[in-house]
């Protein structure tokens, strides 16, 4: 998931929305209610992040195996998308000195992205959560 900020939006990306499709879950239920414009489609500013996004990736000493995957999965886009328009990207996924997976928050360090977990935006927005009784 990426936020922007200065829109207080939270969307996501195109190659995220196929993946979670595949899944024929409740997830690509709920995903699917949000229409096609929840799902941000690649535009001329994501070509050279991409690039810088693989060139971090393809120079940390990660097994190349690992640079593979992630090169082949929504996560490399994910980063790249948040790169090229200053969003930042909204993970469970946390930080790991491994060198056989890529994972999000260590692509974000890397390539300069802000990063935060989705607890870290809730609080930042204020999220308030109101328990309703049913009738």
């Amino acid at each position: 998931m990426i936020e922007a900020d200065a829109a207080n939006t939270v969307f996501s990306i195109e190659k995220v929305g196929d993946e979670v499709a595949a899944g024929a879950d409740e997830l690509s239920i709920w995903a699917a209610a949000r229409g096609p414009e929840f799902f941000l489609t690649p535009n001329p500013r994501l070509l050279p992040a991409l690039g810088s996004v693989s060139a971090w990736a393809t120079g940390q000493g990660y097994e190349q195996a690992a640079v593979n995957t992630f090169l082949q999965v929504a996560d490399y886009y994910l980063v790249a998308h948040a790169l090229a328009h200053g969003f930042t990207v909204v993970t469970h996924e946390v930080a790991t000195p491994s060198i056989r997976k890529i994972k999000i928050p260590n692509a974000c360090i890397g390539a300069g992205v802000r990063c935060m977990t989705p607890y870290e935006m809730l609080r930042l927005e204020r999220a308030r959560f109101v328990l309703g009784r049913s009738a």
